[in-house]
């Protein structure tokens, strides 16, 4: 597989981590659309929002319940905005499910 944030989890790209467990990583964003931003992605590869099953949606509802934490560490503490990408008309970039949390400054309303 040759899955960029797989390369990540396994150490072989390096990252600047903001938090980690056994199930998740979160680091910052390379090109970042906010002053804070941070991509959370789940340690076993998930291709998108549209391959939650039963069978792994413990992993996503984990991100969910981490993400308050990652986004107080990050110093979120008057918002933030969660985001998901699907397919390519939802410019999904990478082909692994990952949330973007982005804030530290207000944030327009209007999607570009």
């Amino acid at each position: 597989m040759d899955c960029i944030f797989c390369k990540i989890v396994k150490g072989e790209i390096p990252s600047s981590k903001v938090y980690e467990d056994d199930k998740i990583l979160a680091f910052r964003d390379i090109a970042p659309q906010a002053p804070v931003h941070v991509i959370v992605i789940p340690k076993v590869h998930i291709p998108s929002a549209d391959a939650i099953t039963p069978d792994n949606s413990s992993v996503v509802a984990h991100i969910f319940e981490t993400i308050p934490t990652i986004a107080k560490s990050c110093d979120l503490t008057n918002g933030y905005r969660i985001i998901t990408n699907v397919g390519e008309d939802g410019c999904q970039s990478v082909k692994h499910i990952h949330f973007h949390i982005l804030g530290g400054k207000k944030l327009a309303e209007a999607l570009g």
